[in-house]
């Protein structure tokens, strides 16, 4: 069904509920969404598995001040057979915003479509909300079912009744990774309006997400070896101040952004993000966080992931406004 027609089928809607409607099913009927969506459900079921069998160990360690939280370390705890499925969505994360949005406009340029839809009586920003916005829409349905059955297994295997803490911890990772997802769809919404190949489009959003994920930290060490001193024979606040930079420099890659973040609220005992000295750990009791607290330790990360994706979002807004759409 074509899209102008798909549009003004039902008339009660607005153009943009319907817009959605529409892109909401092509991405749902589309097979490189399915494959992912095995793929994610494949890497969730497999870091369960593995959470629970080691389950035990985990939350039995007394030492530990998160051995309370049995929800939380359902989301942590492995056996070093496979990482945790935090990690797991640093890397498949990208990949699921990449896969919605590399060709929402070309392709529609390509085919056609988008010139007839134009001619209808909407806006431009419409269609571009709307392709933003159904793909969100799917994308945090995706990962509160995820949550709500990691929650609900957990409670049918062990009876373990569940503190608000972690029930606002594990919202908070939620909307955590849908915000990460949301920076690389709009990034890849950006690069779907810049190049007229979808293949283009793809393969320049995936580079991108290559660079930031295998190539920066390399690129980043050569770097700093070459230009800052050697840090043996520096003083301790000097070590500090070193050590600071490199953190500072390794957080302009938003995967790093997205694992701080994550690692912070899904283990309470993380106090800080940065290096400490002697004297600040002094008279600290090893206990968690209050969620509060955790959240403004984390929150120059999520305001940078959050100013990241308005900064895409906003480019894309520009460009598509100003692209002739008749060539």
């Amino acid at each position: 069904m074509k899209s102008s027609d798909f549009l003004f089928k039902s008339s009660a809607s607005s153009p943009f509920t319907v817009m959605m409607r529409k892109e909401m099913a092509d991405h749902i009927r589309s097979w490189r969404f399915i494959v992912l969506l095995i793929l994610i459900f494949l890497t969730f079921v497999a870091s369960m598995y593995v959470s629970l069998a080691n389950i035990k160990s985990a939350t039995g360690n007394a030492g530990d001040p998160d051995h309370v939280f049995l929800y939380l370390k359902l989301l942590t705890t492995t056996d070093n057979s496979i990482p945790p499925f935090h990690v797991f969505l640093s890397f498949l994360a990208p990949l699921l915003g990449i896969s919605l949005g590399f060709d929402a406009i070309n392709a529609e340029q390509n085919s056609g479509t988008l010139t007839r839809l134009m001619a209808q009586p909407i806006y431009r920003d419409n269609v571009l909300l709307a392709k933003f916005a159904s793909a969100l829409v799917l994308i945090g349905a995706l990962f509160l079912m995820l949550a709500l059955w990691m929650v609900g297994g957990g409670l049918l295997l062990t009876g373990v009744r569940m503190e608000p803490q972690e029930l606002l911890r594990i919202l908070g990772f939620v909307a955590l990774t849908i915000l990460y997802v949301a920076f690389w769809l709009s990034l890849s919404i950006v690069l779907s309006i810049r190049f007229r190949g979808a293949s283009t489009s793809a393969l320049s959003a995936i580079g991108i997400w290559l660079f930031f994920t295998v190539f920066y930290q390399i690129v980043l060490n050569l770097a700093i070896r070459s230009v800052l001193p050697d840090p043996t024979g520096l003083s301790q606040d000097q070590i500090l101040g070193y050590n600071e930079l490199i953190m500072d420099l390794l957080r302009i890659a938003p995967n790093q952004l997205y694992m701080d973040a994550t690692t912070t609220m899904l283990m309470p005992s993380v106090r800080s993000l940065g290096p400490m000295t002697m004297e600040q750990m002094a008279g600290a009791i090893p206990s968690p966080l209050p969620f509060i607290d955790s959240v403004m330790v984390v929150w120059p990360q999520v305001s940078g992931l959050i100013a990241a994706t308005v900064a895409c979002f906003a480019l894309s807004y520009f460009l598509f406004m100003r692209r002739e759409i008749r060539s």
